[in-house]
């Protein structure tokens, strides 16, 4: 069936993501990172563990997919499948895939830029052969079925780092909260933060570039950082 692709502009209106005009496009993960450690947040907008399996760049608006295992009966079904999504949060324990191949053919159809998967994906070549941007924690050979499900739609996830050693803190997406992904990471910006930081990130990228000139005209790192972030 057709299904409503992101970006989230209301409980059923989605638009290609592509049309989407926003600042922070302009920024790499780690500049964003940085902006909104500057603005208080606590884990930068980081979402960790989780890589990028094929290349590519995403900057769009989330729309959020819960999954859960099969055999819980008591989460939400839903009424209609989804198969093509920005950001899916199964569960930390499953082993299987929950994006695969095919999902990938009907997200580019559908002019979605990427998809952020906190859980497995298969089907890695095809990915690739369709230069979709695909970000997940591993990969799989078996599929969704009959091991999860989808149970919820454009509800807040949050997602957070499975069997880590030191307690990372755990990002909350919204639906509609931008997703920055590239080949650092994968960061998430609260919709009502845009503006903000997208200035802060212009306003580092300019002191960055005076750090970086310093640095190479043999400077010394410490004393050009001091400099100019007074640090």
């Amino acid at each position: 069936m057709v299904i409503p692709l992101s970006p989230y502009a209301g409980p059923d209106t989605f638009a290609p993501l592509a049309i989407v005009p926003t600042l922070l496009r302009e920024f790499s993960s780690c500049e964003i990172s940085d902006a909104l450690i500057k603005l208080g947040s606590p884990h930068g907008g980081y979402i960790p563990d989780i890589k990028m399996i094929s290349s590519g760049t995403i900057c769009g608006k989330s729309y959020t997919v819960k999954m859960v295992f099969a055999s819980n009966e008591e989460a939400p079904k839903l009424s209609r499948t989804f198969y093509s999504v920005i950001v899916i949060d199964a569960p930390s324990e499953a082993k299987n895939a929950v994006w695969g191949g095919l999902m990938s053919a009907g997200a580019v159809a559908k002019g979605a830029v990427g998809v952020v998967i906190s859980g497995r994906c298969r089907d890695v070549g095809e990915h690739r052969k369709f230069s979709f941007p695909v970000f997940a924690r591993g990969n799989s050979t078996v599929g969704q079925s009959p091991f999860t499900r989808p149970s919820e739609v454009n509800v807040p996830v949050t997602l957070r780092s499975p069997g880590a050693d030191v307690p990372f803190r755990e990002v909350t997406i919204n639906p509609g909260d931008w997703i920055i992904a590239d080949e650092d990471g994968v960061v998430c910006v609260p919709m009502e933060m845009e503006e903000q930081v997208a200035k802060a990130a212009a306003k580092g990228r300019e002191i960055d570039a005076l750090c970086m000139k310093d640095i190479i005209a043999g400077n010394g790192v410490q004393t050009s950082l001091k400099l100019h972030r007074g640090k």
